[in-house]
């Protein structure tokens, strides 16, 4: 019972069973070493409005994966692609692989963005800024907004965060922050600029060393539990003495 009342609180602070659904979201896990892996989830309509791209926003039209790839795929990265459904639309699931996160830009559909990252003596700065979208929200005529549609940003940080300008000032379970936008600002090209300032060492690292620490001071404890019984066991043996002898 704990570990399944663990395993839903987890999956519902990570983003699981009352995560908001976005209609454009990027997920970036960042890398100290600078590689990154982005995760693009997004209706095919808000891919057309907000990046532009040559894709038919109609919910019944037949979404070609080999196509949406070739959009993400640059050199330097690769991409897989799933698609889903979602109140009766067509939505993609990009997820794009790096060895240097400012090499998104490279790529078409995230050439909005601007990435930085550097080292300042034991800090990590990170920084990226959203900016114009693509002229392409009347298109066809088959896209719909009701107004309540949002847009994310959110990022996967591997270290401490010294410092970061999340509207939320919250630092969410896994060190995750997050930058949400409601869609018309979006389609505005109203800017979302987000900094972090990360510790030089793994929260990785960190954590494996405690674990292991605690491993190891768990043993000793226990090893010294035995001994305290085994001694006290010793301590506490009555020795006999010797039957008497008939002379």
């Amino acid at each position: 019972m704990v570990l399944l009342v663990c395993a839903i609180a987890a999956g519902c602070s990570g983003g699981g069973v009352f995560r908001r659904e976005y209609e454009y979201e990027e997920e970036l896990y960042l890398s100290l070493d600078g590689s990154a892996r982005l995760n693009v989830r997004a209706s095919v309509a808000s891919l057309v409005a907000l990046r532009g791209v040559d894709l038919d926003p109609n919910p019944r039209a037949r979404i070609d994966r080999n196509r949406v790839r070739a959009l993400f795929e640059g050199e330097g990265s690769s991409a897989s692609v799933s698609l889903a459904r979602r109140d009766g639309r067509r939505f993609v699931h990009v997820s794009i692989g790096v060895d240097d996160v400012r090499e998104l830009s490279r790529l078409a559909p995230l050439a909005w963005s601007t990435y930085r990252f550097d080292r300042r003596d034991d800090i990590f700065e990170f920084r990226q800024v959203v900016g114009q979208s693509a002229a392409g929200a009347g298109r066809g005529g088959a896209i719909h907004w009701t107004g309540e549609e949002a847009v994310s940003f959110r990022m996967h940080l591997p270290s401490e965060i010294l410092f970061h300008n999340a509207p939320s000032r919250e630092v969410e379970r896994g060190n995750i922050l997050e930058w949400a936008q409601p869609l018309s600002e979006r389609l505005a090209g109203r800017p979302v600029e987000m900094e972090v300032h990360l510790e030089s060492g793994s929260i990785l690292y960190t954590t494996l060393l405690l674990f292991g620490s605690t491993i190891v001071a768990a043993a000793a404890a226990l090893a010294l539990v035995i001994w305290w019984i085994a001694r006290r066991g010793r301590g506490s043996e009555i020795t006999e003495p010797p039957p008497a002898q008939n002379i």
